[in-house]
Parts: structure tokens; sequence; C-alpha cells
């Protein structure tokens, strides 16, 4: 993620099928967490376009050609990639 990116910062708490809040920034999203004291992933998602399309153009996706041809829309659909900034948290503490 380069400063000119846009997106935005989502927080799933441990163990939760959907995502608890989405925010514009890191700040607030950080005061949501420790005012509640939530425990789990914040995590920066690109703004207008898939994690998968974002991870190609920003060449993150340390993937074989053979293994590419292997991603199904389903696999697209639930990717993500440790090189998003993440942050953990645990009872509202960056952990």
């Amino acid at each position: 993620m380069n400063a000119r990116e846009q997106g935005f910062w989502v927080f799933h708490g441990a163990g939760a099928k959907f995502a608890a809040g989405v925010f514009v920034s890191r700040e607030k999203a950080d005061s949501a967490i420790r005012k509640h004291r939530l425990t789990g992933v914040l995590t920066w998602y690109p703004s207008g376009e898939l994690v998968y399309d974002w991870a190609s153009r920003e060449k993150l996706l340390n993937m074989k050609p053979e293994k590419s041809a292997e991603l199904t829309a389903e696999k697209i659909g639930q990717l993500t990639t440790a090189s998003q900034p993440h942050f953990h948290y645990e009872d509202g503490e960056l952990a």
C-alpha cells in the first residue's frame, strides 16, 4: 500500500464470520477497538478492487505460474494476502 492508494480498514473480531466495522482511517478504527476492548484483526483493504487484483498489480502474489492458473473464482473471492497492512488486537490493545 502506498500513501496515495484509497482503501479502508476492516475489523474482524476473533472468530467472527463477518466484519464488525469498516473505517476510513486506522486512527478511527484504533479508537473504536480500544473503546470496546475488542480482540481481532484490523486489515487494510483496497477500495474499488478485489484484493487479488490489487495484489497482482502490486506484484505481491508470490505464486508460481502453474499455481496461479489453478485459481478458481471461489479462491479469488476468498483471497487476502499477508502483504496487506494488518494489526492484531487483544482486549483493545495491540498484540
